[in-house]
């Protein structure tokens, strides 16, 4: 196929409250949307710039999108059997992994639609099926938490994400356990915030309330299997792994249980598989509008079944969104039976969020 043009569009989603970390506040994502045509089909790909792990603002990564395109990919052939060798030249580049995700992305959306197959089925998955996915709870004061964590449950959500890392988080784990009850899970994700010589005791105060997993206590694979050594709760990698290799050096270090992967962090779909192969993983999202989170679910039917919930409902986070696909039941997203992501933009709605 003769890649015949690409567009860019940079445009955001507001969130229904504050979102915050302990690495930051946003009130809206930022995001890039890829849109690559060839003989009257168009293939979708989408990141966030992960600006709060200290990477370049969505603008750049737009603007670096939009020339490596129109340099590199706008006349060039791909087929099938061709897809990783074209981000070769863009790797040459050392372009970064969120330029990647959304070309990955976006090939592999084309070419699905060219044979007209559902993306997870030219992942070579032998089925589809529902991805169980976590809630993400927003940082909020005890009382607030809690109602939004009812809402959750009420939804049928049975594993709960909640960031720490910033004062107060003890006591927001513990009236969220107490809405909860014991039937739900608790998955905690600090971001780094923590030293080595503290995390064991921050997660021992938590690991009072039952916790799934703690993800990315602190920073660094040797600093993860340090605190690993002190706490018998499974620590899970997520800033920690963006690689293959860092994968394995993980496993050979016992630095950790599980990472979280995200497409715009490791630079597309097949590291990511080629990451879960390596190490026990569940797919997260970036906070990505709907071409990202199609991205991921399409991913998990092929990966290696690690027996836990994947963090891709995130768009219940923003008051809008540009497009639909997939079907909610419950906790569990199911796939469109359509070609490609079988994304749908709602055209009008992305043109008044795009930034100019």
């Amino acid at each position: 196929m003769l890649i015949e043009a690409a567009e860019v569009v940079h445009y955001s989603l507001p969130f229904e409250r504050i979102y915050t970390t302990a690495r930051g506040n946003l009130t809206e994502r930022e995001l890039v949307l890829l849109r690559v045509r060839s003989e009257g089909l168009e293939g979708l790909g989408e990141a966030a710039a992960m600006t709060l792990r200290g990477a370049d603002s969505a603008a750049m990564l737009a603007a670096d999108l939009e020339e490596a395109c129109n340099s590199l990919l706008v006349g060039s052939e791909i087929d099938r059997g061709g897809l990783e060798r074209a981000l070769i030249p863009f790797r040459n580049r050392q372009a970064r992994p969120e330029l990647l995700a959304c070309i990955d992305i976006a090939l592999h959306d084309l070419i699905a639609k060219s044979h007209e197959m559902p993306l997870w089925q030219l992942l070579g998955a032998a089925e589809c099926g529902p991805v169980r996915c976590n809630a993400t709870l927003p940082m909020a004061n005890p009382a607030e938490i809690s109602r939004i964590a009812a809402g959750w449950a009420g939804d049928g959500f049975d594993t709960m994400k909640m960031k720490v890392g910033i004062p107060g988080d003890v006591a927001q784990v513990g009236a969220v356990r107490n809405t909860v009850g014991p039937g739900v899970n608790l998955r905690l994700d600090a971001n780094g915030a923590w030293k080595v010589a503290d995390a064991p005791d921050r997660i021992r105060a938590m690991g009072e309330h039952e916790i799934e997993l703690i993800e990315e206590p602190t920073n660094g694979l040797d600093a993860l299997a340090e605190v690993k050594r002190s706490t018998k709760v499974p620590i899970s990698a997520d800033e920690s792994i963006a690689t293959v290799r860092e994968a394995r050096y993980a496993v050979e270090s016992k630095a950790c249980d599980f990472t979280a992967l995200k497409l715009a962090k490791v630079g597309g779909i097949r590291n990511a598989l080629s990451i879960s192969e390596a190490i026990g993983s569940y797919m997260t999202s970036s906070l990505e509008g709907p071409v990202g989170i199609l991205a991921g679910a399409h991913t998990v039917q092929a990966m290696p079944d690690a027996g836990l919930a994947h963090g891709l409902a995130t768009e219940r986070l923003f008051s809008v969104q540009v497009g639909e696909g997939g079907t909610w039941s419950g906790a569990s997203l199911s796939l469109p039976d359509a070609p490609g992501l079988g994304v749908a933009l709602d055209e009008e709605l992305l043109a008044s969020r795009r930034i100019a």
